[in-house]
């Protein structure tokens, strides 16, 4: 039974005792200090009993039940609870996650109507407000920061800025995200965040942020804040609609598989660790684009990095998944060791190899299948005009992953990650006409923005967050 009267204990990846007492100081930890992920030491685990009565409850309140067991005493059950009824109260359907089915025993969990209109907002609206009572508590200043390939950096501004204690730092590859994504990043008012363009692609905004972490004078004097899926808060956030969708398709009855759009792993680690904390989980399928290191590795036990191409579903453009770490974690037995020589060697040469007990464990969870952009403009198409869906190319993928890895009599749950009306030009080529515009984008398209570029240099970063608010 999970009473959440005990406090869950970390573990870093690589090795060292975290030694964080609670989740909040996980929240404000991020990356682990030498270099890994926090873990949890052991995974509370529900009953069947308590599952049940979880699926009847509204959202807010099942992902309460999900989260507690991690509080060990902070921030306390009465201000989660209150941060998870002003999160969610931002979203614009009273279910908050819609589930619909799609036919086949499939269903499709809308994560997309929070205000940025993408899967980010779930968890991003939660933390920011854990984060912005922790620092109150402590009368602290942060800086957060983050890399994104599209949505992460969306979400992030809008969940903090105009926070009194927290600068937001959003780095995005410049020239590499949909038009939408940018105004959504760029356009905000809001002295305290800042949006920089990067001459790079996401995974060089992802070893800026590393960097800048791994700097343990520069991270202790501005006391970082990181909010991408590396902070393991994001991850825990997520689990909780895995449950919400798993129980709702009846996974005590028959285990159910996600088939979820994946770049960074974070989603679909947050399947995998609502599976060991109980759920009835079939498989976990990574949808990839053709950016598909993690679909190569899953299938082959072989990932050979390659240089990223940009497609139609750019928050997947990725090939450099950080929180594979994570489940390399987990499939080595949690040898840190082995972690350390796998990340080390993925850093210096850009290649990962598995042996074969360990790829027949990630195989267990997982399964994958990748999708060309002209394969997902077709399952864009045929969701229309069999469901009369509009749904958008990284969704698309994994409508593709679906029909290749999901027996047609199988349960199965699709997440649809992000709103069509993200990326208007893809979603024109595949059904000959632009989605309706939600109110909340019109303003975001119509206002100014504040475009700032920055080198591909971490010297250049640091610089620039020490300078603070300018522009």
């Amino acid at each position: 039974m999970c009473t959440g009267d005990e406090p869950v204990e970390y573990v870093s990846t690589r090795g060292a005792v975290a030694g964080l007492p609670d989740l909040e100081a996980v929240l404000l930890g991020g990356l682990a200090r030498d270099g890994g992920l926090h873990m949890p030491v052991t995974w509370p685990r529900f009953s069947a009993a308590e599952l049940r009565d979880m699926a009847r409850q509204p959202y807010e309140e099942l992902a309460f039940r999900v989260i507690r067991p991690f509080l060990g005493g902070a921030p306390g059950e009465r201000e989660l609870g209150d941060a998870l009824e002003a999160a969610y109260a931002s979203f614009d359907v009273p279910e908050r996650i819609p589930l619909i089915p799609v036919g086949n025993g499939r269903w499709l969990l809308e994560l997309h109507h929070g205000p940025t209109l993408s899967f980010k907002d779930v968890a991003m609206q939660l933390i920011s407000r854990l984060l912005d009572r922790a620092l109150a508590r402590r009368s602290m200043q942060a800086a957060m920061i983050c890399a994104t390939s599209g949505d992460t950096g969306s979400a992030a501004i809008e969940a903090f800025r105009g926070r009194e204690r927290i600068s937001a730092w959003v780095l995005y590859p410049e020239g590499r995200v949909s038009e939408v994504q940018r105004r959504q990043m760029t356009a905000p008012a809001g002295a305290n965040a800042h949006a920089l363009a990067v001459r790079g692609d996401f995974d060089d905004c992802q070893a800026l942020v590393k960097s800048a972490f791994n700097d343990h004078e520069f991270r202790d004097s501005q006391n970082l804040v990181a909010v991408n899926s590396i902070n393991w808060g994001r991850i825990l956030a997520q689990s909780a609609y895995y449950f919400l969708a798993g129980l709702r398709a009846g996974a005590l009855e028959r285990p159910v598989s996600f088939i979820v759009p994946s770049g960074n792993f974070g989603n679909a680690f947050a399947g995998y660790a609502a599976a060991r904390m109980g759920l009835p989980v079939g498989r976990i399928v990574i949808a990839a684009n053709c950016n598909d290191i993690l679909h190569r590795i899953i299938s082959t036990g072989r990932g050979v990095r390659a240089p990223v191409v940009p497609t139609d579903s750019p928050s997947m453009d990725i090939q450099a998944a950080s929180n594979f770490e994570r489940i390399l974690f987990e499939v080595s037995g949690r040898d840190a060791g082995r972690v350390r020589l796998w990340m080390d060697g993925f850093a210096r040469r850009g290649i990962l190899d598995l042996e074969r007990k360990e790829l027949g464990r990630l195989r267990h969870d997982f399964d994958s299948a990748s999708a060309s952009d002209g394969e997902c403009c077709a399952a864009m198409r045929d969701a229309f005009e069999r469901w009369g869906l509009a749904i958008d190319p990284h969704t698309a993928t994994a409508f593709c992953a679906a029909e290749r890895c999901v027996a047609p009599d199988a349960p199965a749950v699709i997440l649809a990650t992000a709103h069509p009306a993200k990326f208007p030009d893809a979603v024109q080529r595949a059904l000959g006409k632009r989605p309706s515009m939600p109110e909340r984008l019109r303003d975001v398209l119509d206002a100014r923005e504040r475009i700032e570029v920055l080198d591909n240099d971490y010297a250049a970063l640091k610089a620039r967050m020490q300078e603070g608010g300018k522009g």
